[in-house]
This record gives C-alpha cells, sequence and structure tokens, in this order.
C-alpha cells in the first residue's frame, strides 16, 4: 500500500512509519517540524526512516490546504494515517488557539483532500482525554464525551465530529483511533515518563498531582503500532475505537518502577491535580479486540524497561 503518515518525523508517526516501511508499505511522510519540542528529536526519528528508499519526505504542515491537496494528487496514497497534531493537556491550556488551527482546521483540511481526491480511507489518531471526567470507567465508545477538560481533548474531539460529518456526507471511510496514554523507545521529551525519568536520574524533584494518586491507562508503543496497522488494513466505513492498555497504574506506582530500574529515589513535590487533570484514565478495550483482534502485551514493568535501556543506550538520560 502507498499510505500518507503526518506526523511521521514525531514519536508515534515515526514508529508506524518504520513499522509500515519493513513490512513493504511505501510510506509518503508529512511533517513541519515545529519547535513546540526541540526538533533534534524529530530529525532523530527521520535519520530512521531516510536511508529506506519507499519513504518520501515532505516538510510540510496540516494548515496547508492546498498544499495537501496537491500532495495528495501527486502522490496518490492508497490511505491516510493521521497522526500530526499538537499534543499535551497542559501546554493547552496555555495556548488554546493553535489547538483550533491544528488539530480543527488543519484535519478539516486533510478530510476534505481525501474525500475530494478518492474517497481515501482515513485513519486518526484522537485521545482517550476526550472522554474528560465525567464519564463512568471503564470508557466505553458509546460515551457521549461531550465535555473535555482543555483545548487539546476538545480539539481532538472537535475533529471525530467532523470526520463524522465527512463520512456522512460524502461517504469518507473514516476510522478514529482513541490513544490512551502512549509511551515507550523514541517517545517525545515533553512527555511524562521521559521528564520523570531524566529528573530521578539527575537527582532533580519532580512533580506530582494528588501524591501521585491519579490512575493513567499507561499503553506500550507496540501494543499501540498493532492495533493502528489492523485499523488500516481494515478500514471501515466509520467506526470510533479505543487504543488502551485496559490496566491503569496509579502515577506513584509507574515512578516507583522508574526508581528501582535507575536504582534512584525520587524526590517528589506534591501539588494538587488541576482542573485539566481527569482522576483516571481507563479505556474499555473490548471493541479493539472484536474489531481489530487487538491485544495489548506489554505491562508497565517490561514497558519501562524498554523505554529506559532506549534512554541510556542513546545518551538521552
Amino acid at each position: 500500500m502507498r499510505i500518507f503518515v503526518t506526523g511521521a518525523a514525531g514519536f508515534i508517526g515515526g514508529r508506524l512509519s518504520k513499522l509500515l516501511l519493513n513490512r513493504g508499505d511505501q510510506v509518503i511522510g508529512l511533517d513541519n517540524l515545529n519547535d513546540y519540542y526541540p526538533v533534534e528529536n524529530k530529525r532523530r526519528n527521520l535519520a530512521d526512516l531516510l536511508p529506506d528508499p519507499k519513504f518520501t519526505f515532505i516538510e510540510g504542515d496540516l494548515r496547508d490546504a492546498d498544499g495537501l491537496r496537491g500532495w495528495f494528487e501527486q502522490h496518490r496514497p492508497d490511505t491516510v494515517a493521521h497522526l500530526a497534531a499538537m499534543a499535551a493537556v497542559r501546554y493547552s491550556v496555555q495556548h488554546p488557539l493553535i489547538y483550533g488551527h491544528v488539530n480543527v482546521q488543519g484535519s478539516m483540511n486533510l478530510l476534505d483532500a481525501a474525500r475530494h481526491l478518492g474517497p481515501i480511507p482515513c485513519i486518526l489518531a484522537s485521545t482517550g482525554s476526550a472522554y474528560g471526567g465525567d464519564t463512568p470507567v471503564p470508557f466505553e465508545e458509546s460515551a457521549p464525551a461531550a465535555h473535555p477538560l482543555a483545548p487539546y481533548p476538545a480539539s481532538k474531539r472537535s475533529m471525530e465530529m467532523f470526520a463524522h460529518c465527512y463520512h456522512h456526507l460524502w461517504k469518507l471511510p473514516v476510522t478514529i483511533l482513541r490513544f490512551f496514554n502512549v509511551y515507550g523507545p523514541y517517545g517525545r521529551p515533553d512527555m511524562m515518563p521521559w521528564q520523570w525519568s531524566r529528573d530521578i536520574h539527575h537527582g532533580r524533584p519532580i512533580t506530582l498531582y494528588n501524591a501521585g494518586h491519579l490512575h493513567r491507562d499507561w499503553t506500550y508503543i507496540d501494543d499501540i503500532l498493532s492495533g493502528f496497522v489492523s485499523a488500516l488494513d481494515k478500514a471501515f466505513p466509520f467506526e470510533l475505537i479505543n487504543l488502551g492498555c485496559g490496566r491503569p497504574v496509579e502515577n506513584i506506582q509507574f515512578v516507583k518502577i522508574i526508581e528501582q530500574l535507575l536504582g534512584k529515589s525520587a524526590q517528589i513535590i506534591d501539588v494538587p491535580s488541576p482542573a485539566s487533570e481527569p482522576l483516571i484514565t481507563y479505556a474499555n478495550i473490548s471493541k479493539a479486540r472484536k474489531l481489530l483482534g487487538y491485544d495489548p502485551k506489554t505491562n508497565v514493568e517490561q514497558g519501562l524497561e524498554n523505554f529506559i535501556r532506549w534512554m541510556k543506550d542513546n545518551n538521552l538520560l
């Protein structure tokens, strides 16, 4: 297949691109290489992809609607894997407007190009934080998800709703995958596993909300990728599917595992949880099991061991 991957220089987009290339697909990767976090991390991911002749890289932006149409016309992809986004709940509280520009309007530009030049099936990465703080656990896809707690999940929920419109009106095949707390090798430096690991290693204090008693459904990157590839291969008319681990872990326990792996103790600063943070994320993954054959295998002990080893091997601690 010829697969158009947005966010190809990022964490999940880069790992997905590598997996697709390894199985023989052609990948057209789009990324704007923005500096929300140090660009060297994205260039490291790209360096792992560029030697493969099946990989084509486009430095471009979702907000360029004409550019997207032109790239689709030039490369004629069979399907689209949409992972590009402004991420991070806390950053979105301080910078809300860019989330509307990129995650909402940028995604609409992508969907519009796909419906005009196809329709080309689209697999969209969304977030489990769209469920907000008032959804019963475990979170089921049928829940309204009507009250997201921050601009980031609100922008992703808006993307989901526009995607449904494009399917309803123009029969664009769309699968939306809600990711839960993805971590692992090649992760982003702004994410908690990376920050906690570096700070603990260097003896710097870390901040935990509610004494670390928030629960997160930490999901290892390889498990997320297995679900995403299955969705790419199936290309449903329209589906919304959770991709999580289904086994929430308290953040304090997550930190304790990092302490054990590093052989160092964390200096913890306990602060109240801000309004943007749900008390728990917890995916019901029965639909993913049924439709995608999804079966997450990596627990946090093994996942963090793999992550810390990767950081050490790449001198990132």
